[in-house]
C-alpha cells in the first residue's frame, strides 16, 4: 500500500472499508462499549461510560469484567447510586475494589464528584458543551477535567482523568466522547450528546492505533504526544470531514486482526 499521501484514495478506500467491516453490533460484546449498553436512560449511560472508559487500560478481559464489578456494587443504577451515595457514610463502600491503579478512594471520589456535576451544574453532557470549541473537543475534555476536581479531592486520583492542556492525548476520554457523540445507523455508538457534532472528535490515540497509523502514514511523529494527535485528527478529518472518529473502528480493527503486521 502506497504511503506517499497521508490521505490518498487508496488508504482512504481501504480506511473506510474496515470501518464498514469493525464498526458492527458483533463489535460490541468483547470490547468496554458493553457495559454501556446493558442501560437505557441517558444518564445510566453516560455514567457508566465515564466509569468504564476511566478504566480502560490494560487486558480487555480485566476491563470487563472490573466495570462490571463497579456497576455490581452500583446495584445496576449508576445514576441513582450516583445521587443517593454518601461519601462521608459510605468512605470505605468500595474496599477491596481495584483496577491497576485506579483503587476503592478514588471510585469514591468519582461517585463524589459525579454527584456534584448532577445535583449543581446540570450534568456531564452540559459541562463538556460548556467548554467546546468549533473546532476540537480537547479544550472541553481539559475544562472538563477543571470543573471535576473543582472539589475536594485526592491528589493521587487527579492522574486518571487525562487533560490536553498539559500535553495528555485524553485516550480514554476521546473514546468516551466517540461512544455518547457519534451517531449512525449501526447501533456501536449511542449518539447521546446531540450538541457536540461528531466533526471536531479526536480519535483515541494509544500504542496499538498509533502504530497503524504510523503504518498508513496518517503520524509521522515516534512518539504519541499530542502534536501526533493532531496529525492524526488533520488527517482523517480530511478523508470524513463530518465524522472522522469513525477511523477508529478501523484503525482499531485492523491492529487487532495484526492485518497490517
Amino acid at each position: 500500500m502506497s504511503k506517499n499521501s497521508a490521505i490518498s484514495g487508496e488508504i482512504k478506500d481501504f480506511l473506510d472499508q474496515k470501518v464498514e467491516k469493525y464498526n458492527h453490533t458483533s463489535f460490541i460484546e468483547n470490547d468496554p462499549i458493553s457495559i454501556p449498553h446493558r442501560y437505557h436512560t441517558k444518564e445510566d449511560i453516560e455514567i457508566s461510560s465515564f466509569l468504564t472508559a476511566t478504566i480502560s487500560w490494560g487486558k480487555r478481559t480485566t476491563i470487563l469484567k472490573n466495570a462490571s464489578k463497579m456497576m455490581q456494587l452500583m446495584g445496576e443504577s449508576p445514576y441513582d447510586f450516583v445521587m443517593t451515595f454518601d461519601a462521608k457514610r459510605n468512605k470505605n463502600y468500595f474496599d477491596g475494589f481495584v483496577h491497576r491503579t485506579f483503587n476503592a478512594e478514588d471510585l469514591v471520589f468519582f461517585v463524589k464528584s459525579l454527584n456534584h456535576i448532577y445535583t449543581n451544574l446540570g450534568g456531564m453532557e452540559k459541562v463538556f458543551e460548556e467548554g467546546c470549541t468549533s473546532y476540537t473537543v480537547l479544550e472541553a475534555i481539559s475544562n472538563f477535567k477543571e470543573v471535576f476536581f473543582s472539589i475536594d479531592h485526592p491528589e493521587r486520583t487527579k492522574k486518571h482523568v487525562g487533560d490536553p492542556r498539559k500535553g495528555s492525548v485524553a485516550k480514554r476520554l476521546n473514546m468516551m466522547l466517540r461512544w455518547l457523540c457519534r451517531k449512525d445507523d449501526i447501533g456501536v455508538d449511542f449518539g447521546l450528546w446531540k450538541d457536540i457534532s461528531p466533526s471536531i472528535l479526536s480519535c483515541p490515540l494509544d500504542v496499538h492505533s498509533g502504530n497503524i497509523a504510523r503504518k498508513l502514514g496518517l503520524i509521522t511523529r515516534k512518539n504519541n504526544d499530542l502534536k501526533a494527535l493532531f496529525e492524526l485528527d488533520a488527517n482523517l478529518r480530511k478523508m470524513d470531514p463530518s465524522d472522522p472518529a469513525k477511523y477508529d473502528f478501523a484503525l482499531f480493527g485492523v491492529g487487532e486482526s495484526g492485518e497490517l503486521s
